[in-house]
């Protein structure tokens, strides 16, 4: 009988290296009917096929909605990405938008900051809306869809619709004049903001600006005089309402929020198709701007959410559901006050919204390094919420705090701390790809993780292009004395090597070369002043 590797005798072909067997995929009818020694694939195949495992091959297909509506493999609608930056950690969170997008659910994007999303939008036939300076306006006091659609509904489900836009609205001026302020309104103003409003939408026709909600407040209706407490004296009311008035104004391009908020909206926000608001222009430098601005979209993109679920709920209209990105969610954390209670609010209610929300941050020391022990608290609480949790490449001083909210085995956490590793040195120019990038550990509470790798199609390849400034390489270059001015040319490698190579040999004459020439031109200089 032939031994392990064949018959060893000469001529009888031993084999030194076994070959693989050949691994055929195919549904359970047909593989079964051709190989009776088939087995499962050991993965779930419902939701988004993101990735194959990279223990047997096989494809998991897995989405917060689908495996909450569909599955019951989770118990909230959410997901939640970490790892380091360059994994590929946006291009899972695009695959799982546009598989979903096939399902008839849409992506909503409320507040791309770089941006990702904008290419991948378009090419679903979305809505993109661009805001910042001189780029869009989002007008803060509109309505939105909320009155043709409470024309519609009757009733209960009527008024529900309508407060829902008064509060809605009140909320966001509370919070733009939060951010401008760095301090919350008092009670006072708060409860005139909110009568003023209701006398701005018996007044005005049409759908009001800032400016009009300025104008109502400093005219001094009974109604807000009676909420003011001015006690009959109308210097009295003035007083009261001057801070708030301050604040105000500020929004309408006198202050540091700009004016974004202070004129109509330049696109208005449908329900019906992909949406995404593209906030890259503003500088990361205006935290509170760019913090407005997400409130702002958060604000906008629910509320379009909450009235679609009233129309599908009254029969009018087709159940919508919406998958949520927040990408960089460590930006938006940081932007300014108030922004993790509303990330809070929305990871607990978005089961009763009808919405799947997926995360995304690079490491837990972002959530830990938020300004007070409460907000620490409450992000901390974003990661245990999730339903489900995918792992990229994390540094391993990470464990200790991943570990204190998503359970991982010795073996789970050595292979994350694999896929961080940098990628190895290379000559050729072309570079190489980092060993855990598309790799993902998926966790479900304590059970295994499962190990996939994210492929992207030929497709995907041109919308999931986060490098592209990188692609061409800078045209200037710097003068190499002070008075030569600048090449545009770019240099070749023979004369580039050859320079490195002088440099090497003569470094410390090369250091010195120009400062001998700026004295060169000091002493010339003193000799002409002399003279």
């Amino acid at each position: 009988m032939p031994g392990s590797r064949g018959w060893s005798a000469a001529g009888a072909g031993s084999s030194l290296l076994v070959q693989a067997p050949t691994q055929w995929r195919g549904t359970s009818v047909q593989v079964c009917g051709l190989w009776p020694f088939s087995t499962g694939t050991g993965t779930p195949m419902i939701g988004v096929p993101i990735g194959r495992s990279l223990i047997s091959g096989a494809t998991l297909c897995a989405d917060p909605i689908s495996w909450f509506q569909d599955a019951n493999l989770i118990s909230n609608p959410s997901v939640f990405v970490l790892g380091r930056p360059g994994l590929g950690k946006s291009s899972l969170l695009r695959r799982m938008a546009l598989g979903l997008a096939g399902f008839g659910v849409a992506p909503l994007v409320l507040g791309d900051l770089k941006p990702d999303y904008v290419d991948l939008v378009q090419a679903l036939g979305g809505q993109v809306i661009r805001l910042g300076r001189g780029r869009g306006f989002l007008n803060v006091l509109d309505p939105g869809e909320a009155r043709a659609a409470a024309e519609r509904l009757t009733g209960k489900a009527r008024s529900e619709v309508l407060a829902d836009a008064l509060a809605r609205r009140h909320t966001m001026i509370a919070t733009l004049i939060t951010l401008a302020r760095a301090s919350v309104p008092s009670d006072r103003e708060e409860m005139i903001l909110d009568r003023a409003l209701r006398v701005l939408d018996d007044r005005h026709d049409g759908i009001p600006v800032l400016s009009d909600l300025v104008g109502v407040i400093a005219e001094a209706p009974g109604e807000l005089r009676d909420v003011a407490m001015d006690r009959g004296d109308r210097v009295r009311y003035d007083d009261i309402t001057e801070p708030l008035l301050v604040s105000l104004r500020g929004l309408l391009g006198q202050g540091r929020l700009g004016e974004i908020f202070s004129q109509q909206s330049t696109t208005p926000m449908r329900r019906d198709v992909p949406v995404v608001f593209d906030v890259s222009a503003i500088d990361d430098g205006e935290t509170a701007l760019q913090g407005a601005a997400l409130m702002a979209c958060w604000s906008t993109g629910f509320g379009a959410v909450n009235i679609a679920n009233a129309l599908a709920d009254a029969g009018l209209e087709p159940r919508r559901h919406y998958f949520v990105v927040l990408d960089e969610l460590w930006r938006a954390l940081r932007s300014g006050r108030g922004i993790v209670d509303r990330v809070d609010v929305l990871t607990r209610l978005n089961r009763q919204r009808g919405v799947g929300v997926v995360m995304c941050s690079h490491t837990m020391s972002d959530l830990q390094a938020l300004a007070s022990e409460e907000d620490r608290q409450k992000a901390r609480g974003f990661v245990e919420r999730s339903g489900m949790v995918a792992l990229a490449g994390l540094p391993a001083a990470e464990m200790p705090m991943l570990t204190a909210v998503v359970p991982l085995s010795d073996a789970e956490q050595q292979l994350l701390a694999s896929w961080q590793d940098p990628p190895a040195w290379t000559t050729t120019g072309a570079g190489a790809t980092p060993p855990g990038r598309g790799n993902f550990l998926v966790k479900v509470g304590g059970r295994p993780g499962i190990p996939i790798h994210v492929g992207l199609t030929s497709s995907e390849r041109a919308l999931h292009d986060t490098n592209r400034l990188w692609h061409e390489h800078s045209r200037v270059q710097a003068a190499a004395e002070f008075d030569q001015p600048a090449r545009t040319e770019r240099p070749d490698r023979t004369s580039v090597l050859e320079t490195g190579a002088q440099l090497q040999a003569g470094s410390a004459l090369s250091t010195a070369r120009p400062w001998r020439a700026a004295q060169s031109r000091a002493g010339e200089r003193e000799a002409d002043s002399e003279r």
